[in-house]
């Protein structure tokens, strides 16, 4: 149903070659992305931002910064907690990301469609992260990442686990920054409207790809 509200709704903005992207996706395609984890009882200095910043809850008002770059994907209206932002000096938002414990994996499978593995109860899910496109080169993310992360802290999680796409190479250097490193590998496959996900531990060779790109 979710899919087909966001057909709907890109048809009616005339976005049709978004449709037509999705209509291409799910007749043939894979797509492998690599489970990060942090520890967060293992010691780690978090990287700094180029500016200032400070890493807060989420306000309602904050959703104005980041509907102008139309990038909420539902997430808003799904309710999952909880988001954190990080401002500028000013307390402009810079950034946001989803921090969610394992309390809510009736919510993430329902939104994400087992896109994650199931939450142990001393994991928490890092997502949806969103730099507004004039903060970006400032390293935001990365320093905001490792220091949302920590928020773990507060809900029992030991564990901070994100997934980013193998090809995404700035994602995942700035993960690693952040103190991530693989230990999955999901595979998406779609073949004619019909969606697979494995998930597999992340072997040697796994590790020497994420070096090399990281390096």
């Amino acid at each position: 149903m979710q899919g087909i509200t966001k057909l709907i709704k890109h048809a009616r903005e005339g976005n049709f070659s978004f449709i037509l992207q999705g209509i291409k996706k799910r007749l043939y395609s894979k797509n492998e992305a690599y489970g990060l984890k942090r520890d967060l009882s293992v010691p780690f200095k978090n990287p700094e931002a180029l500016i200032p910043i400070s890493i807060r809850r989420a306000k309602k008002e904050d959703d104005a910064y980041f509907n102008a770059d139309n990038y909420n994907h539902g997430i808003i209206s799904a309710n999952l907690q909880t988001c954190y932002v990080a401002t500028n000096e000013d307390g402009i938002p810079a950034y946001r990301q989803w921090l969610m414990g394992s309390d809510q994996n009736p919510g993430i499978k329902a939104f994400w469609k087992g896109s994650f593995p199931v939450l142990a109860p001393d994991e928490a899910l890092l997502e949806n992260a969103f730099s507004r496109p004039e903060f970006r080169g400032k390293r935001i993310m990365p320093a905001a990442m490792a220091r949302i992360a920590e928020k773990g802290n507060d809900i029992g999680a030991r564990y901070i686990i994100t997934f980013v796409d193998i090809h995404n190479i700035p994602s995942l250097k700035g993960c690693k920054r952040s103190g991530f490193a693989p230990y999955l590998l999901r595979t998406e496959r779609w073949l004619l409207f019909n969606r697979k996900i494995r998930f597999e531990p992340a072997g040697s060779g796994h590790m020497n790809h994420f070096r090399q790109v990281t390096s």
